[in-house]
Protein backbone atom coordinates (compact mmCIF):
# COMPACT_ATOMS: atom_id res chain seq x y z
CA UNK A 1 0.00 0.00 0.00
CA UNK A 2 2.49 2.99 -0.70
CA UNK A 3 2.20 5.76 -2.44
CA UNK A 4 2.48 6.46 -6.15
CA UNK A 5 5.62 8.80 -5.16
CA UNK A 6 7.30 5.58 -3.50
CA UNK A 7 6.41 3.49 -6.14
CA UNK A 8 7.95 5.68 -8.90
CA UNK A 9 11.14 5.56 -6.77
CA UNK A 10 10.93 1.61 -6.64
CA UNK A 11 10.80 1.86 -10.54
CA UNK A 12 13.29 3.67 -10.29
CA UNK A 13 15.47 1.45 -8.09
CA UNK A 14 14.29 -1.73 -10.44
CA UNK A 15 16.05 0.28 -13.09
CA UNK A 16 19.00 0.94 -11.22
CA UNK A 17 22.09 -2.17 -11.77
CA UNK A 18 23.77 -1.85 -9.02
CA UNK A 19 24.07 -0.11 -5.08
CA UNK A 20 26.26 2.25 -5.76
CA UNK A 21 23.84 3.85 -8.72
CA UNK A 22 20.95 3.02 -6.09
CA UNK A 23 22.68 5.12 -3.06
CA UNK A 24 23.56 8.19 -5.19
CA UNK A 25 19.77 8.19 -6.55
CA UNK A 26 19.13 8.33 -2.27
CA UNK A 27 21.58 11.18 -1.96
CA UNK A 28 19.94 12.95 -4.56
CA UNK A 29 16.62 12.57 -3.29
CA UNK A 30 17.89 13.88 0.27
CA UNK A 31 19.55 16.89 -2.10
CA UNK A 32 16.18 17.69 -3.58
CA UNK A 33 14.07 18.04 -0.03
CA UNK A 34 14.20 21.26 1.08
CA UNK A 35 15.84 21.97 4.10
CA UNK A 36 13.87 22.03 7.08
CA UNK A 37 13.94 25.49 8.92
CA UNK A 38 16.84 25.68 11.84
CA UNK A 39 14.42 27.10 14.48
CA UNK A 40 11.93 23.49 14.14
CA UNK A 41 15.89 21.62 14.71
CA UNK A 42 15.01 21.41 18.50
CA UNK A 43 15.08 18.42 21.01
CA UNK A 44 11.48 16.97 20.94
CA UNK A 45 11.47 16.79 17.16
CA UNK A 46 14.44 15.33 17.02
CA UNK A 47 14.35 11.06 16.29
CA UNK A 48 16.42 9.00 18.76
CA UNK A 49 18.03 5.92 17.80
CA UNK A 50 19.53 7.63 14.23
CA UNK A 51 23.58 7.48 13.97
CA UNK A 52 22.89 11.14 12.99
CA UNK A 53 21.05 13.86 13.72
CA UNK A 54 17.68 13.63 12.39
CA UNK A 55 14.58 16.00 12.92
CA UNK A 56 10.90 15.21 11.56
CA UNK A 57 8.61 17.98 12.00
CA UNK A 58 4.75 16.45 11.50
CA UNK A 59 2.86 18.68 9.16
CA UNK A 60 -0.99 16.78 9.89
CA UNK A 61 -3.68 19.27 7.51
CA UNK A 62 -7.50 17.85 7.17
CA UNK A 63 -6.63 14.49 8.40
CA UNK A 64 -3.44 14.15 5.76
CA UNK A 65 -0.51 13.50 7.00
CA UNK A 66 3.09 14.89 5.80
CA UNK A 67 6.04 15.93 7.42
CA UNK A 68 9.29 17.98 7.09
CA UNK A 69 12.54 16.27 7.73
CA UNK A 70 16.57 17.28 7.75
CA UNK A 71 19.21 15.65 8.66
CA UNK A 72 23.18 16.16 9.21
CA UNK A 73 24.13 13.46 7.05
CA UNK A 74 23.44 13.64 3.28
CA UNK A 75 22.03 9.77 2.75
CA UNK A 76 20.08 10.12 6.12
CA UNK A 77 18.52 12.98 3.93
CA UNK A 78 18.06 10.36 1.13
CA UNK A 79 16.73 8.51 3.80
CA UNK A 80 14.01 10.51 5.09
CA UNK A 81 13.15 11.57 1.49
CA UNK A 82 12.07 7.96 0.77
CA UNK A 83 10.32 7.47 3.77
CA UNK A 84 8.34 10.51 3.19
CA UNK A 85 7.81 9.64 -0.03
CA UNK A 86 6.33 6.45 1.65
CA UNK A 87 3.95 8.39 4.02
CA UNK A 88 3.43 11.63 2.55
CA UNK A 89 -0.46 12.34 1.86
CA UNK A 90 -2.09 9.41 3.70
CA UNK A 91 -5.33 10.16 5.90
CA UNK A 92 -3.60 9.61 9.22
CA UNK A 93 -5.71 6.70 9.53
CA UNK A 94 -4.03 4.89 7.29
CA UNK A 95 -0.28 5.19 8.16
CA UNK A 96 0.09 2.73 10.80
CA UNK A 97 -1.42 0.30 7.99
CA UNK A 98 1.71 0.77 5.39
CA UNK A 99 4.06 -2.42 5.80
CA UNK A 100 7.61 0.17 5.98
CA UNK A 101 9.44 -3.28 6.07
CA UNK A 102 7.77 -4.74 2.90
CA UNK A 103 8.18 -1.60 1.18
CA UNK A 104 11.26 -0.70 2.15
CA UNK A 105 12.37 -3.79 1.50
CA UNK A 106 11.29 -3.50 -2.34
CA UNK A 107 14.36 -1.18 -2.29
CA UNK A 108 16.80 -3.52 -1.30
CA UNK A 109 18.16 -1.46 1.94
CA UNK A 110 18.26 -3.73 4.02
CA UNK A 111 21.09 -5.53 2.70
CA UNK A 112 23.10 -2.38 1.91
CA UNK A 113 22.85 -0.18 5.12
CA UNK A 114 24.58 -0.36 7.93
CA UNK A 115 22.72 -1.25 11.43
CA UNK A 116 22.97 1.80 13.06
CA UNK A 117 21.32 3.39 9.99
CA UNK A 118 18.87 0.34 9.34
CA UNK A 119 18.24 1.12 13.48
CA UNK A 120 17.42 4.92 12.62
CA UNK A 121 15.16 4.07 9.81
CA UNK A 122 12.85 2.14 12.13
CA UNK A 123 12.96 4.55 14.70
CA UNK A 124 11.88 7.40 12.19
CA UNK A 125 8.66 5.04 10.69
CA UNK A 126 8.44 4.42 14.62
CA UNK A 127 8.02 8.07 15.45
CA UNK A 128 5.90 8.67 11.91
CA UNK A 129 3.71 6.09 13.15
CA UNK A 130 3.22 7.21 16.72
CA UNK A 131 2.04 10.82 15.68
CA UNK A 132 -0.23 10.08 13.43
CA UNK A 133 -1.88 7.28 15.53
CA UNK A 134 -1.86 10.43 18.23
CA UNK A 135 -3.27 12.46 15.25
CA UNK A 136 -6.10 10.00 14.43
CA UNK A 137 -7.45 9.65 17.72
Amino acid sequence: MATPAFDDIAETFAFLDDWEDRYRHVIELGKAMAPLDDSFKVPALKVDGCASQVWLRPVIAGGIFDFEGDSDAMIVRGLIALVHALYAGLPVAEVGRVDATAELGRLGLHEHLSSQRSNGLRAMVARIRKVAAEAAG
